[in-house]
């Protein structure tokens, strides 16, 4: 694997916790595997003060704590961990940074390639920029400068508009890289290469072949310690905006012209431009809005939403989101999508369903078991095929059996995780796996109706934490004669999952 060019990393918020959970140990592990340049430094900003030396204990003690660490290779990595107290919303302190990193361009060789990270309150995302910029912290005369914005991109489409140009004034598209973990995991992108490149899958996966399809996001967990924010986001804006549609994306989207980040977030773009408008009548029936209540799970009292530390007594921000949409175009016309995200469900699952027609054999399509392909993006990540065979015995009967494959057989590869994957695709300058503009504004275009509709309070829904969301929401699929999945925390696990 080809090395990215030297370069210094600039975390904003680097006293937070994305930082400690996710970003450091993601650089840790790609300088363990040899992944990292050749040389590099880690500027962590934020307005705590500390020492170069405080920061890098700080950090040891959280790298020991959470990851399993060879002691020699963690003091050489910490070796090119520095630290900058600023005020981030004061421009003229920016100097300081400009001098510093002028330093570490000096000892480390970085010929002045800049990331700057921004793993702060997305009220800062249009201020940091604006600062850069006064600075010529954005200028690339002299090495390339990228920019990477966590979520939320915006609050709803015409903030995301607003950002986009306060970003826009200082820094080109190019240099943007909008993070979506979802977009970093190897199942994700696998989708395309099993639609695509596999003879057997590609002429199927169509109209003509597929009779719907589910997406499920489940996450187990509350809101633990993030009531605060989470209680102005809520599901529509925390999972369904981003993470959701952008799955939806790749398994609905046609084939690029090239493996490259133009070609590919091209037809990304394309299939979320076809996503059909919601109307009136779409919001009050093919979507439901639910808030998890409390209840008792084998024994342990679970709390309501309501409950949780930072949410407002009589909150009516949704846990949970399910929704029928369609994509209007040649490919889908007429297939329907049925989508959902929840928090306080029974398990921890992410998976896309491919439900496919029936044979229209009118003796042995009758009774013949469904036919599913089951891409599971986590956990247990694999994919599950479940189609007919004979029952043995006489007659004719057929009954479902499976063939299934798991990534953990891949015991050889060193698979990175989604935050290594897409750190390092910044480094080399591929913006492939993260969103453009236009894909942005396309989501917060077709869900904007859906942040409207959400603001009245009779529009929501009730569910025992525990369980798999509002019954309206079975009924969704019940209207058609259809069900959902209830997926288990193992792929293959068919005959028992959790309630």
């Amino acid at each position: 694997m080809v090395q990215p060019e030297n370069n210094a990393i600039v975390i904003f918020g680097a006293s937070g916790d994305l930082t400690h959970r996710k970003l450091i140990p993601a650089f840790y592990h790609l300088y363990a595997n040899g992944l990292l340049p050749e040389d590099f430094a880690i500027l962590g900003v934020s307005r705590t003060e500390y020492s170069d030396q405080d920061f890098r204990e700080k950090l040891k003690i959280s790298l020991t704590e959470t990851e399993k660490v060879n002691e020699e290779t963690l003091i050489k990595f910490c070796e090119h961990l520095y630290y900058q107290a600023l005020n981030t919303s004061e421009v003229a302190e920016y100097a300081l940074l400009k001098q510093r990193l002028g330093d570490l361009n000096d000892k480390h060789h970085t010929q002045g390639n800049t990331i700057y990270y921004l793993a702060t309150p997305p009220s800062l995302y249009g201020v940091i920029p604006e600062c850069l910029g006064a600075h010529g912290l954005n200028d690339e005369t002299h090495g390339w400068k990228n920019l990477i914005v966590e979520k939320p991109f915006g609050y709803d489409l015409a903030s995301a508009n607003e950002l986009d140009e306060r970003i826009h004034a200082h820094f080109k598209e190019q240099q943007i890289y909008r993070i979506d973990h979802y977009l970093g995991k190897e199942t994700v992108q696998n989708l395309l290469v099993f639609r695509f490149a596999n003879g057997m899958f590609e002429p199927l996966w169509n109209r003509n072949f597929i009779e719907y399809v589910e997406i499920t996001a489940a996450e187990s967990l509350g809101v633990e310690e993030r009531g605060g924010y989470y209680d102005g986001a809520g599901a529509v804006r925390d999972m369904f905006q981003n993470h959701l549609l952008q799955v939806l994306a790749m398994v609905g989207m046609e084939s690029p012209a090239a493996i490259n980040a133009d070609s590919i977030r091209d037809e990304v773009v394309k299939v979320m431009q076809s996503f059909q408008p919601l109307s009136d009548k779409d919001l009050e029936k093919n979507l439901v809005l639910g808030q998890y209540t409390d209840s008792t799970v084998r024994g342990d009292h679970l709390p309501g939403y309501r409950e949780e530390h930072g949410v407002a007594d009589d909150s009516r921000t949704e846990t949970y989101v399910g929704m029928k949409m369609f994509i209007q175009n040649w490919r889908w016309n007429g297939v329907p999508f049925y989508v959902r995200t929840g928090k306080r469900l029974p398990t921890r699952v992410t998976e896309v369903v491919i439900h496919f027609k029936k044979t229209p054999h009118p003796v042995f399509g009758t009774n013949a078991p469904e036919n599913k392909l089951i891409i599971r993006i986590q956990p247990d990540e694999g994919i599950l095929m479940s189609f007919g065979l004979k029952k043995p015995g006489a007659g004719f009967e057929a009954e479902e059996v499976s063939m299934d494959f798991h990534y953990g057989d891949l015991e050889e590869t060193n698979m990175l995780t989604a935050y290594e994957r897409l750190l390092l695709d910044c480094m080399k300058g591929d913006a492939t796996l993260f969103a453009r503009t236009d894909a942005v504004k396309a989501c917060w275009k077709f869900v904007q109706p859906i942040l409207e509709y959400k603001e009245n309070p009779d529009h929501l829904f009730g569910y025992a934490a525990g369980t798999w969301g509002p019954k309206e929401a079975d009924e969704l699929l019940q209207g058609d004669e259809r069900n959902w999945r209830f997926p288990c925390k193992n792929l293959t696990n068919t005959d028992y999952c959790e309630l």
